[in-house]
């Protein structure tokens, strides 16, 4: 079988999982916390603020521990969306290669990846730094990915296989659309009008992922 696309990169948060990691670790330090770091990531996924002025912000709030990040992989996982396994298994068997490119932390999304057989080498994320006894001491304020425009920057480093498909729900997605061949829109989660207009396609399940990219 030919497959329509030799990569497929996706996004974590609202895409692979239906969960938003950071808002996840908000709702554990309580519910104003919670409520103001909703609010800070539904802005920076609509694109009304840009990422960058908001990252940092966030995970000073919510400062979690590296015991959280483990449980936030946990998380990912239980809450992986409907027919994933099944649809990222066939892009496998059809020599697709699988990309994770997301603004989340490293360190749980490791997690989900290793559910999905995805090595740890094509997962693009957010290192946490953390002192001997777990506790938050910073992120890796040099990653791309902490920035509006960065996966579209990180896309252009990496040396992916051609033609590729980019899968995301937010705005930080969007702006992959420059450097893939198609980029799609994916509303299995939340349904972002300002994203789905800048799409190529719009998927509504990994089942209709998987028939784009292999056509049956």
């Amino acid at each position: 079988m030919t497959a329509n696309f030799a990569t497929v990169v996706l996004d974590v948060d609202s895409t692979l999982s239906g969960i938003e990691g950071i808002d996840w670790l908000a709702e554990r330090r309580g519910p104003d916390v919670a409520a103001k770091i909703a609010k800070l990531t539904d802005e920076a996924m609509r694109g009304v603020i840009p990422l960058e002025d908001v990252y940092g912000a966030r995970l000073e709030a919510i400062r979690p521990s590296l015991a959280d990040i483990e449980a936030l992989g946990l998380a990912y996982v239980n809450k992986k969306a409907s027919g994933s396994e099944a649809a990222l298994r066939r892009l496998r068997e059809a020599g697709v290669d699988i990309v994770l490119i997301s603004g989340g932390i490293h360190q749980a999304i490791l997690l989900l990846a290793n559910l999905f057989h995805i090595e740890p080498g094509d997962v693009n994320a957010v290192r946490l730094r953390f002192t001997s006894d777990g506790s938050y001491l910073g992120f890796d304020a040099s990653s791309p990915l902490t920035t509006s425009i960065g996966k579209r920057t990180l896309i252009e480093r990496l040396n992916l296989a051609g033609p590729v498909l980019a899968v995301g729900d937010g705005a930080t997605d969007v702006a992959m659309r420059e450097v893939v061949d198609q980029f799609a829109a994916y509303v299995g989660f939340v349904r972002r009008e300002t994203v789905v207009a800048q799409a190529d396609v719009v998927i509504e399940s990994f089942a209709d992922l998987a028939q784009r990219v292999l056509g049956s």
